[in-house]
């Protein structure tokens, strides 16, 4: 038992220490409970939930933010234009035309809804994930997977909604052998946040070779 969780700790801090980089800080964003990296992580979020690499969304989400729509009103005044070229640049152009409409939608939902303050949508959810998840499947082009997505990576800077393990971290737990229950991988990650352990699982679920690379060099 002891020899098991031992290896199974080894796979996973291989994991972590290859892909423990949550997608936020990939796109260049410093994560904090403040309204504009939360809106940036929303807006990363959009760009994830479609079927493109993640590394296009990622890419993506820095040129919004150098192209200035770094925030909703600046979103919203940006022409529809601005945001297909701004996606065009990041390489998102399978999306762009549809998520350049969504995106200036969304900025314009969020300022009519909450002041453009997704703290507010928080307040409101009084610690309630499923009221927090209905609360933001209402942002155009969001859906289900993006709002998971959002969920698992602000849950260090809103800690009462973690830990945040989603059925496709689970999915990553299962493919490197190890416990498909949230509490067990947590007490596995010891001291490792929340939103790192989650980004690194997803990237074993998305990708075989992940998980392979890091079951033989935990060997």
């Amino acid at each position: 038992m002891t020899r098991t969780m031992n290896a199974q700790r080894k796979v996973l801090h291989a994991l972590l220490d290859e892909h423990g980089l949550t997608y936020a800080a990939e796109a260049g964003i410093r994560l904090k409970d403040t309204p504009q990296p939360l809106y940036r992580t929303l807006v990363l979020a959009t760009l994830l939930s479609t079927r493109i690499r993640a590394s296009v969304g990622v890419a993506t989400a820095r040129a919004l933010y150098d192209a200035g729509l770094r925030d909703p009103r600046r979103m919203a005044d940006a022409t529809w234009q601005q945001r297909v070229d701004a996606l065009g640049e990041g390489g998102y152009r399978r999306y762009d035309e549809r998520t350049a409409t969504q995106l200036g939608d969304g900025a314009r939902l969020l300022l009519d809804d909450c002041g453009g303050d997704l703290r507010r949508l928080r307040e409101r959810a009084d610690g309630d994930a499923g009221a927090l998840r209905a609360s933001l499947r209402r942002t155009p082009g969001l859906g289900p997977t993006g709002t998971e997505i959002f969920l698992r990576e602000v849950q260090d800077v809103w800690p009462e909604f973690a830990p945040y393990l989603d059925n496709k971290t689970l999915q990553g737990a299962e493919r490197l052998g190890l416990p498909k229950d949230p509490a067990a991988l947590v007490r596995l990650a010891g001291d490792t946040p929340h939103a790192e352990l989650a980004a690194a699982l997803v990237r074993a679920a998305l990708d075989r070779h992940v998980a392979e690379d890091c079951l033989e060099r935990a060997a």
